[in-house]
């Protein structure tokens, strides 16, 4: 049968990673406290009304009441994420959308996208054809070695 001992000490064990990121990781504080102050300034923007009914309506239909609620869940949920170990999420998929956006906007503009997916798909597949830059510049240097 175990000891208490035992299980104080194998309880402590499986909790110190946790205490230790908390205790280390600057980040992970930053966003504890922002999650915090958003916390903080939402409980002061509606317990200033007149009544529960009027602070109900009022987190029910106030975008800023809900841009704040959001803020602060996001801190919480990258600072938990980060507490357990894991990468956080959100930002990426923003980033890899406007990537994207951006890439589709200069392959498909109507003045320059034809020739810039023609010189893509060059230097993808390797062929030296078409020997001029989507703008359409010679390259820096020529076949020959020669610039």
């Amino acid at each position: 049968m175990t000891k208490t001992k035992d299980k104080v000490y194998e309880a402590a064990d499986s909790v110190k990673p946790y205490v230790e990121r908390a205790m280390h990781d600057e980040q992970l504080r930053s966003e504890v406290l922002s999650a915090f102050a958003a916390a903080k300034d939402l409980y002061h923007e509606l317990s200033g009304s007149k009544s529960a009914t009027a602070a109900a309506a009022k987190a029910a239909t106030d975008e800023d009441v809900h841009d704040k609620l959001r803020d602060a869940i996001n801190d919480l949920r990258s600072a938990a994420e980060r507490l357990q170990g894991r990468k956080p999420k959100g930002g990426g998929g923003r980033k890899k959308l406007l990537i994207a956006g951006l890439a589709l906007g200069i392959l498909y503009n109507p003045v320059t996208g034809a020739e810039t997916r023609r010189w893509v798909t060059d230097l993808l597949s390797g062929g030296h054809h078409d020997e001029t830059a989507p703008g359409g510049t010679p390259p820096t240097g020529s076949a020959n070695g020669s610039p």
